[in-house]
């Protein structure tokens, strides 16, 4: 019997900007959707990330309404491969999947990639645990293996008083609260910026950026002019569908920091800060700033995260945050299986790399201590 579902490859950018409508009422019946899979954000990453004749968007339609969605690309380099749209400016790859629909939409989604694939792996990278696309690979026929990509620190979304209570000592809780207290001494107020007001304040955010880590190492992707692109054409929208928020504090009438943080059904995570030095100058305590303004974003509702996003830096421990390992999910078909031996090969020599690495390191820090 033939099946009650239709799939569509999309390479149209145009196509692909139609299926916004249908796509955001897909992304609301997905509990397990990040950020990232927002149609705006995906999108907007194509208008400044793609390159011609690579789209490969997987819609799986039953009726009228979508069922599923992949939004992938082909690569050729180093592997012939489908990856996740976002790449490494987004914390999270995955699909979406009607949950209404169980099954079907998983089995559906599943053949539909398996078709899609022919002579090339499909590699899904910053995978979160539980993501939607781990339906897929439980069900895959073909094979398949999981290895660990990387971490995520993750709170509860809980109001920051609760935050504070999970500090290890009273004398860690009572840091925190005279940290509050110096900020709203400082006279610090902050501000949820307007949808008309977003493009702006965006601007502010990435110029602060750029003033807060001058002199230091700083991700450079974030200075260049396609990310500023992509970020006020994604960003807009989605404040308006409430699926992010951005923040402005000011200090005696100057915008001193701006703040994004993005949104979902179940999970928040704060994406890029920038910060005058002002602020440091005068022992405000950013990190305290931001989580608070976070906080009041995700407490009281349905969302169960906050998520600090990828990177494991020291600073982030301070709150007793979770680590969460995200997984890289490579699906071959028999005669492409070879595809996933070399990608395997290829981690395992990275990390033996970077364990080295670690080690020489260590060693010239112990050689290094030595007393006169």
């Amino acid at each position: 019997m033939k099946p009650a579902y239709t799939t569509q490859v999309v390479t149209d950018e145009e196509a692909f900007a139609a299926l916004a409508p249908d796509w955001g009422e897909l992304y609301r019946r997905c509990a397990t959707a990040t950020p990232f899979q927002n149609h705006a954000w995906l999108h907007s990453w194509w208008l400044s990330y793609g390159r011609r004749g690579r789209l490969r968007v997987l819609a799986v339609r039953d009726g009228g309404g979508l069922l599923a969605v992949a939004p992938l690309m082909a690569v050729r380099r180093p592997l012939p491969a489908l990856v996740p749209l976002g790449g490494a400016i987004s914390d999270y790859g995955d699909v979406l999947v009607d949950d209404e629909r169980g099954e079907t939409a998983v089995e559906a989604l599943t053949e539909a990639l398996s078709t899609a694939a022919r002579s090339a792996l499909i590699d899904f990278r910053e995978v979160r645990p539980g993501g939607a696309v781990e339906q897929v690979y439980d069900r895959w026929r073909g094979p398949r293996r999981r290895v660990s990509d990387s971490v995520c620190l993750e709170l509860p979304a809980v109001a920051m008083d609760e935050l504070v209570a999970r500090l290890p000592s009273a004398k860690a809780q009572q840091r925190v609260r005279a940290k509050l207290r110096k900020l709203s001494a400082l006279g610090v107020e902050r501000q949820i910026v307007r949808p008309d007001g977003v493009e702006p304040a965006l601007r502010r955010l990435l110029e602060l950026h750029r003033l807060q880590w001058q002199g230091r190492k700083v991700t450079g992707e974030h200075l260049q002019s396609r990310f500023c692109d992509h970020l006020v054409r994604s960003v807009g929208p989605m404040v308006r569908s409430g699926d992010a928020v951005v923040t402005e504090f000011r200090l005696d009438d100057d915008v001193v920091a701006v703040d994004l943080t993005l949104l979902s059904r179940g999970l928040a995570g704060g994406y890029l800060y920038g910060a005058h030095p002002r602020l440091r100058e005068c022992k405000a305590d950013v990190a305290v700033m931001l989580l608070d303004a976070c906080a009041e974003h995700t407490c009281g509702g349905e969302r169960g995260t906050l998520s600090l996003l990828r990177g494991n830096e020291p600073y982030k421990h301070h709150w007793r945050p979770e680590p969460v390992v995200n997984q890289r999910l490579l699906l071959a078909r028999r005669r492409t299986a070879p595809l996933i031996s070399a990608v395997l090969g290829d981690v395992a020599a990275r990390r033996r790399g970077k364990e080295l690495l670690r080690r020489w390191e260590r060693q010239k820090e112990g050689a290094g201590g030595g007393g006169s």
